[in-house]
């Protein structure tokens, strides 16, 4: 059990990592931050539909039948999208991004309250996504890890990949507007501390029966708000701050790549 918790913990923690890479001087250019945000909206649309989607009506698959299986896991997945889109509804204009494409200063103008405003809500909105999201890969990686190393082990390096971007997403927005490497930092760690947290339920629910549909329904849930953060959020504020056309482009295939090669050198 011990093991299990320890890889579901540093899975999380790579987060911490692309917050840290933020840090550099590199990640404040505008060109940088759109290839960062493309970056991570690539990965987190591989990672729903080769890898959410698929394990959601896996284990729906368990408790219903195909067709039943199907029509639960895809109303989840837009159930996730319609969570996503309330929040963004709710906001005030002022503090959506989306209000402002296109129209925003260079990053680091410090008197442009309002664009401050929004970079900082969409860092934060991303965090609050990604730490629903890292919930239940943790129980995920905990109950593998725990049942078999050879699968677990994998399973994490990969997710750990994948959390890399995830947490450059959440702290380039929340440096550029708050200029607190700490608070950016913060923030991208604090997004996937839930993984460990998601590890910690799967081990305190060991002696009971969960059901195969709860993690079901979870994961397609989970890839519902990652899809939809990923095409109204960081790919509309990669297209902000890109100064070439093609930046968007590259880095959001980059982010597939990534993902993709993860999954090609773990398939065990």
């Amino acid at each position: 059990m011990f093991l299990a918790l320890t890889v579901s913990l540093l899975a999380g923690l790579a987060t911490s990592i692309g917050g840290a890479l933020v840090l550099s001087g590199r990640a404040l250019q505008r060109s940088g931050l759109a290839v960062m945000l493309a970056f991570a909206a690539g990965a987190m649309l591989v990672v729903s539909f080769i890898q959410a989607m698929p394990l959601g009506l896996s284990s729906l698959t368990e408790s219903f039948s195909q067709r039943s299986a199907q029509l639960i896991g895809w109303g989840a997945f837009f159930v996730g999208i319609a969570l996503v889109l309330a929040i963004d509804r709710f906001l005030p204009e002022q503090l959506n991004p989306n209000e402002t494409a296109g129209r925003e200063a260079e990053v680091s103008t410090p008197d442009e309250q309002r664009h401050t405003a929004s970079l900082l809500r969409s860092g934060l909105l991303v965090a609050a996504v990604l730490a629903l999201h890292n919930f239940p890969e943790g129980m995920a990686t905990f109950f593998a890890t725990y049942a078999d190393p050879s699968v677990g082990l994998p399973l994490a390096v990969a997710i750990a990949i994948h959390n890399v971007p995830e947490g450059i997403a959440v702290a380039a927005p929340v440096y550029a507007a708050t200029r607190s490497r700490r608070q950016a930092f913060w923030w991208a760690t604090a997004s996937g501390l839930t993984e460990p947290v998601g590890g910690l339920v799967g081990a305190a629910l060991l002696t009971w029966v969960v059901p195969p549909a709860l993690f079901g329904i979870a994961f397609a849930l989970v890839a519902g708000m990652m899809v939809f953060l990923a095409l109204d959020e960081l790919l509309p504020g990669s297209w902000r701050y890109a100064t070439d056309k093609h930046q968007t482009v590259y880095g959001m295939l980059a982010g597939m790549a990534v993902v993709a090669a993860s999954l090609v050198l773990f398939a065990w």
